[in-house]
């Protein structure tokens, strides 16, 4: 997991192994979180655009993706 531009790659709680999965919980009004893992200390999530992949680590990423969080929330219609 890496910076592009400053911005961190981050996952999706809940381990989705594939976007149509998260736009599945969003339209269904799910709550869906988003973490950067770091170690013994992972970092918090900064509010504005992150970029998201899948499944996590050790799995091979699969996908990628593009959203807006707000408190560690993906803000529904940002997704991408």
């Amino acid at each position: 997991m890496g910076d592009i531009g400053g911005t961190k790659m981050v996952y999706v709680d809940g381990n989705p192994k594939n976007k149509k999965q998260i736009k599945e919980w969003l339209a269904a009004g799910k709550v869906v979180t988003v973490f950067q893992p770091g170690g013994y200390f992972p970092a918090n999530v900064q509010d504005g655009k992150v970029f998201l992949e899948g499944p996590h680590y050790p799995a091979p990423h699969k996908w990628y993706a593009q959203a807006v969080v707000r408190g560690g929330v993906i803000v529904p219609g940002s997704f991408k």
